[in-house]
Order: structure tokens, then C-alpha cells, then sequence
């Protein structure tokens, strides 16, 4: 059978007609062979059995190439414990919002059932866009003269809010005028002012009297607000401005709670430049704006 041998023969003989190049020993050959695209790498790229290795070469590369074209992670949502900014937008419609819920109700006297309800609902909006006050960074905001525009707790008909006080036009007749707040950061002043009509006995006419409570003010934590009262001052206005002040080293009986009379603390629940929210220990809310 010398059939197989013949053709054994003519592939011996076409393998030597073959270029040099492709059958030369690798060391003598690696110079010429070029990857398409990349540069020759001479002392890493071999034929045979270090194939594996050239391969294993390139995977640093592709590995590039592949986290190069991956997109950004996405943003992570803000933790617990950071302060969102607020809209200022929608900040601006819910103060227009509150102060329209509380206009007419002649600082709360007036509020009926329905208009507290709308008040409150008005008030949480805007506490809950502005997010947590932190007086700590924010109590220069205080500063200054501020007018009480409305208080859930006058819609009892009494001075006294949610507890009892002397009532308004009964039988000790006072008419309650305007009430201001007047905060100094620096010295801790926290004064109320309280502007009344105090009734007289016919023919007389009706005595207007300006009262300013004194109190110091120190925070508790980050939102609360205490205050420590010192003294009353009553002065008379219009025809008796000319009479001296009348200086009370007692809060008076019907103004002061059967509580803690000394004292008392609210919560800021919202403050900016112009309008203030706070949430005191009667139970109440109170708007103000800056004056």
C-alpha cells in the first residue's frame, strides 16, 4: 500500500515551499506579527502553547474599554438626618395659602370651628415644605419686632386661651388691641406687648393702656424656645399718656397659667425672614409676622 505515502510525500513537499516567515522559530519570528489595531508587544506576544497567555494579555484592555462606556451610578437619595432646601415656589403659595386662611378672624377671636380647621391645615403645609428649624444656625432670624396675626387660642373669647383667663368684654370689659413680640438675640429680651382697652364705669370713657410683659428667652434644643418672665409694665395711652408706667413685679393673675407661672415654652415650627409659626405649651398656634 503505497498509496498513502504518495500524498504524505506531496504535504511534506508543499510545506517546504511555504514563506519562511510563518514556520521560522518563534523567537525569530514575534517581530513580524502585528495585531491589527494595537501595538506590537514583542516580549509578550508568542505563538504555540504561550497562546493562552497572549490572550490573557489583552484583558486588562477590555476590561477598560467595558467600565468606560458604563454610565454614572445614580444619585443617592439624601440621608435622615440632612436638611432638604426648601422650594422656594411652593414656600411662597403656602404663605399666601396661610395668610388668607387667617385674615378676618381679627387675630383668632373671630375663628370659628371651620377656621381653625383651615388654619391648622394651612400651618402644617408650610411646616412640612420648610422642614425642622434649627435655631442654632437660625437665630438671627428672631431678631427684631414681631405682630401677632392670629392664635387658635383667642377663639375661646378669653385672654387666657385654652385655659382660663379674664374674658373679653364681659364683666372685667377689655378689648384686646394689637399684640407684638419684640426678641433681642444679644440681651435675651423677649417682650410681649400687649396694646388694651380697658372699660370704665359710665360717664367715663374707656381707658387704652399699652402692657408690656418682659421676659428672657433660652433655647431648649434645637426649635424650643423658653421664657423666664420678669416683670409687667402697664402704660396708659391717648388722653392719660401723661401718667408715669405702672411697673407689676407679678404676671398678672388672669394672664398667668396655674402652671409654672414663672415661665413657659413654645416650639418654632417654621421661621423666615417675614413670618414665624410657633406651637406653644397652651396647646395653640400662633402666626406672626415681622412689623
Amino acid at each position: 500500500m503505497k498509496f498513502p505515502f504518495y500524498f504524505l510525500a506531496m504535504a511534506m513537499a508543499s510545506l517546504s515551499s511555504l514563506p519562511h516567515s510563518l514556520h521560522s522559530s518563534p523567537s525569530t519570528s514575534s517581530a513580524n506579527y502585528v495585531i491589527p489595531s494595537k501595538p506590537p508587544c514583542p516580549k509578550r506576544l508568542r505563538f504555540g502553547s504561550s497562546n493562552r497567555r497572549h490572550t490573557k494579555s489583552f484583558a486588562p484592555r477590555a476590561a477598560v474599554d467595558e467600565v468606560s462606556v458604563l454610565e454614572p451610578p445614580p444619585p443617592q437619595p439624601p440621608s435622615s438626618g440632612s436638611k432638604t432646601t426648601p422650594n422656594p415656589e411652593l414656600v411662597a403659595s403656602l404663605k399666601l395659602n396661610l395668610l388668607s386662611a387667617v385674615s378676618g378672624l381679627n387675630r383668632g377671636l373671630a375663628a370659628s370651628g371651620e377656621d381653625l380647621q383651615k388654619a391648622e391645615a394651612a400651618a402644617k403645609e408650610i411646616e412640612a415644605a420648610g422642614g425642622p428649624v434649627d435655631l442654632s444656625t437660625d437665630l438671627d432670624k428672631l431678631q427684631g419686632r414681631w405682630k401677632l396675626i392670629y392664635s387658635s387660642a383667642f377663639s375661646s373669647r378669653t385672654l387666657g386661651g385654652s385655659r382660663p383667663g379674664p374674658p373679653t368684654g364681659r364683666l372685667l370689659p377689655i378689648t384686646l388691641g394689637q399684640v407684638f413680640q419684640r426678641i433681642d438675640i444679644f440681651s435675651k429680651d423677649f417682650d410681649n406687648i400687649v396694646e388694651l382697652e380697658l372699660g370704665a364705669p359710665w360717664p367715663l370713657p374707656p381707658v387704652e393702656a399699652t402692657a408690656t410683659l418682659a421676659h428672657k428667652f433660652e433655647l431648649i434644643g434645637s426649635s424650643r424656645v423658653k421664657i423666664i418672665f420678669e416683670k409687667t409694665t402697664v402704660k396708659t395711652t391717648g388722653n392719660l399718656s401723661q401718667l408715669p408706667p405702672l411697673e407689676l413685679p407679678k404676671l398678672p393673675e388672669g394672664l398667668r397659667p396655674p402652671s409654672n407661672p414663672g415661665s413657659g415654652e413654645f416650639d418654632v415650627t417654621y421661621l423666615d425672614a417675614d413670618i414665624r409659626i410657633t406651637r406653644g405649651d397652651r396647646d395653640e398656634l400662633r402666626v406672626f409676622v415681622v412689623s
